[in-house]
């Protein structure tokens, strides 16, 4: 059947031109290294302004003046949501500004496949992954809730998650086992997060394994006491334990990564998981509301979509009554109008990150996080629950302070203190630091000063 009369398809551009999907996008990428343009304007649109004023991402401060965060306060708070430095403002305005002036011929028809491909593309060579195994959301939440709710799971296999996890995953999983009854089981990683180690996550891993455990629902860094999966020594665990079994009984990896990426210098074959979902509003200062799920190519075919993806492959199969045959990021992304110009202002986020040098970021990260924990550790009644070793921390920094309720520790450094820190959103609450790009050494003494004023 002919379908090009009836799908809201460009009638010209590099897709009708015969350019391929991957090649419109590694074209545009190399032209502007931004936001993507959609097929119908890519010609005509302007080139890319550079940003306002001079940014050298060798200099710290020079990275601090791209962010218009308040000064008034000490911001240890991006892990909840995170600020745009310049550039990726300036990249949404462009974007708003073009669908405010011609939302179609600015790519927001039915179909929004070449600057959503753009953005895949960004985000898999940031993960050192292909763009066709990197579906696109709104969020972390939305990433586990696909993820764990289109799993195919034979009757009688279980989900093994932990106690340790956030809401997010332990929800998802509650409402699979409220719709088909899957088993969800949870177990302790460790009984102290300070003192946590490879040997003892992994070795409690193992054992809680058992024949019917065919998902391994973990968080790659823990919001509530920054504790870091050992992910590839986990991973290497259970390449261990499935090499004894039949490969629909493997155990499968998936992690919440959203506290771990962009902080941590790490690729998708470095963690070993099969599945990863997180956003980019956090940690790398990405648009709100952006996110992604990756997957290994091999185990895309396990999740089920549960959302129509908006795609030509998608109204080709409607319209040929048919099943679609797309890539699987396609097929796993959903499809619905989304906030456009947060999405396609993503490879920007990434450009900024990496231009400053995804290495010196993890260890500017790092670096102020153990400095923080070195403090915090000295002070009188205050229990710090990081671990120190950078190798099972990352920059997330968790303490209790004796006498204080962490809500009331929050509001007291911010109103007396001006250091911005967050209560941990668990049924036991712990006052929470994060250490980004965007806060320095010395401001990293100031919030120990602030703690120890509270004893």
């Amino acid at each position: 059947m002919d379908t090009s009369r009836r799908l809201p398809l460009p009638s010209s551009g590099p897709l009708r031109a015969g350019l391929s999907r991957r090649g419109f996008a590694t074209a545009v990428l190399g032209a502007t290294a931004v936001t993507g343009l959609p097929a119908a304007a890519a010609q005509a649109a302007p080139a890319v302004p550079a940003p306002r004023g001079t940014f050298d991402p060798h200099d710290w401060a020079s990275v601090r003046d791209q962010f218009a965060l308040s000064r008034d306060h000490l911001q240890f708070s991006a892990y909840v949501l995170a600020s745009h430095p310049r550039p990726v403002r300036d990249a949404i305005n462009r974007v708003r500004d073009e669908l405010d002036a011609d939302p179609i011929a600015a790519g927001a028809g039915f179909i929004d496949e070449d600057r959503s491909l753009v953005v895949r593309t960004s985000l898999a060579r940031y993960l050192g992954a292909d763009a066709d195994h990197v579906a696109l959301t709104d969020s972390t939440t939305m990433g586990l809730a696909l993820l764990y709710g289109g799993l195919r799971l034979r009757a009688g296999q279980e989900i093994l998650t932990s106690e340790h996890d956030f809401y997010a995953t332990h929800q998802a999983l509650r409402l699979r086992h409220q719709r088909d009854g899957t088993p969800v089981r949870k177990i302790r990683l460790y009984d102290d997060p300070a003192r946590a180690t490879t040997d003892e996550i992994v070795s409690r891993i193992v054992r809680a394994l058992t024949p019917r455990t065919r998902v391994l629902a973990l968080t790659w860094v823990n919001s509530d006491n920054g504790v870091k999966l050992p992910s590839r020594a986990v991973a290497d665990a259970l390449r261990d334990v499935n090499a004894r079994r039949a490969r629909a009984d493997h155990v499968l990896l998936c992690l919440d990564g959203v506290h771990g990426f962009a902080a941590e210098n790490a690729t998708m074959a470095d963690l070993g998981c099969d599945f990863f979902a997180t956003s980019t509003h956090k940690w790398l200062h990405g648009p709100r509301g952006t996110g992604l799920l990756w997957a290994k190519p091999e185990h895309w075919a396990l999740v089920r979509p549960v959302i129509p993806n908006f795609s030509r492959e998608g109204y080709e199969g409607w319209v040929g009554d048919r099943d679609p045959v797309a890539a699987p990021a396609i097929l796993g992304t959903p499809g619905g109008y989304h906030s456009f110009e947060h999405r396609w202002a993503v490879p920007e986020a990434v450009r900024f990150h990496e231009t400053i040098g995804r290495a010196r970021i993890t260890e500017r990260i790092k670096s102020q996080a153990a400095t923080l924990k070195d403090g915090l550790r000295r002070l009188p009644g205050v229990r710090v629950l990081t671990p120190d070793s950078p190798s099972m921390s990352a920059g997330i920094v968790c303490c209790t302070v004796e006498g204080w309720p962490a809500a009331r520790a929050e509001h007291e450094l911010r109103a007396s203190h001006q250091v911005i820190a967050t209560e941990t959103p668990y049924a036991e609450p712990h006052l929470r630091f994060g250490p980004t790009i965007v806060t320095a050494p010395e401001q990293v003494e100031k919030v120990v000063t602030a703690v120890a004023a509270l004893r």
